[in-house]
């Protein structure tokens, strides 16, 4: 049996080292529960992912959560969400508190380095993905339609690729229309949080956005980034809009789930407490929907109606994966980032080099960029 130690050292390197939010997770998780491990079958793998997206919240998160559920139970959830997240929570609250107000050049060029690399990342994420999901379907014309949706979903549409994986799956279980069918039941239970000694003028408006964040999200990554402006700047005034800006830059470099600007949000409003209870309101949801629902997984896919869902929703969510890549490349605006980009191809396409070394080599870029006085975005 695979021990509690052994999930705190391989999801807190993942944790450590998950520089570039969810297409990098996805690919580090899969390089250690499937290809070096074997704690998990490819096609579950797969399966994972497209119900972690069609649930509401940080999808990488839960599927890392998922995956130490699907090795070691509860515990194994608990534990593995927890190394998963708190190396980048610790980080991103360090940096807030040294650089919130006015971080120097080399944080914000290291962060537009690595950032301009992540298009890269999506699509090596996806791309991996593709092989054992093409192998097992029982269309290759609708395999290919259902992938050919989704990246267009990601690539125009953004909050609503949800709509569209859900879409795939259904119109998947109406042309098979399987005979026999087992119902299965879906989870939704969201924690109770006491808010500590927070005033509560500031901890019921924190609380809210927070759990807009982890609960009521779609899509995560970029997509909670103008969810959370709109409260933090517009609405409460916790901070300022180039303070959100430098929270943001710091959420691109310190490693784990982008949701962890949340915390920063949290900082600003409420020091250090409101920091942890806008982190602990965010990402509890994600445990909940997981160690509620993860008993119910293998009834789920060995559904006939849950199968053909998750045979029109796989292929719809790989290719939002590499659809999500458009958006990513289309955010940089500076010149020495798309020769960034094109060398992280290189590497991660051509070459096969890790994400990680990627990752830091394209934020090493930026930060000789920003001490030579180059143009930041």
């Amino acid at each position: 049996m695979t021990t509690l130690v052994e999930i705190t050292r391989e999801w807190g390197r993942i944790g450590c080292l998950g520089f570039g939010g969810p297409p990098a997770h996805i690919r580090l998780l899969r390089e250690t529960v499937v290809e070096r491990r074997g704690w998990v079958e490819p096609d579950e793998f797969e399966d994972a992912i497209a119900t972690c997206n069609l649930l509401p919240g940080p999808s990488s998160t839960q599927l890392a959560i998922f995956t130490a559920w699907r090795v070691r139970g509860a515990a194994g959830a608990l534990v593995g969400g927890l190394a998963f997240i708190l190396p980048g929570l610790v980080l991103i609250l360090a940096l807030a508190a040294l650089f919130l107000g006015d971080p120097p050049a080399w944080v914000l060029g290291a962060g537009a380095g690595a950032g301009a690399a992540v298009a890269a990342v999506a699509v090596q994420a996806g791309w991996a993905l593709v092989p054992s999901s093409y192998a097992r379907t029982p269309s290759r014309a609708r395999w290919i339609l259902y992938a050919v949706i989704g990246t267009v979903a990601a690539a125009t549409t953004g909050a609503w690729v949800v709509l569209v994986l859900v879409g795939a799956g259904l119109v998947e279980v109406a042309v098979r229309r399987p005979r026999r069918t087992s119902s299965f039941q879906s989870v939704l239970t969201l924690p109770l949080l006491a808010q500590g000694a927070l005033t509560a003028t500031v901890a019921a408006p924190l609380a809210w956005t927070a759990f807009k964040v982890g609960a009521l999200s779609y899509g995560g990554g970029f997509v909670i980034i103008p969810l959370m402006q709109s409260d933090a700047v517009e609405r409460y005034r916790w901070m300022s809009d180039a303070e959100f800006l430098n929270a943001v830059a710091l959420g691109q470099i310190t490693p784990g789930p982008v949701v962890h600007t949340v915390a920063v949000v949290g900082f600003a409003a409420a020091g250090l407490l409101g920091a942890l209870a806008a982190a602990l309101i965010a990402f509890g949801p994600s445990f909940v929907l997981i160690i509620a629902g993860g008993p119910h997984f293998e009834a789920l896919r060995s559904s006939p109606l849950a199968r053909a869902f998750l045979d029109g929703a796989g292929p719809a969510a790989i290719g939002a994966i590499l659809g999500s890549a458009v958006p990513l490349a289309t955010a940089t605006s500076e010149w020495w980032q798309w020769t960034v980009l094109a060398a992280a191809g290189v590497l991660l396409l051509a070459l096969r080099r890790g994400v990680v070394l990627t990752l830091l080599l394209a934020a090493g870029v930026g930060v000789v960029v920003a001490l030579a006085g180059g143009p930041l975005p």
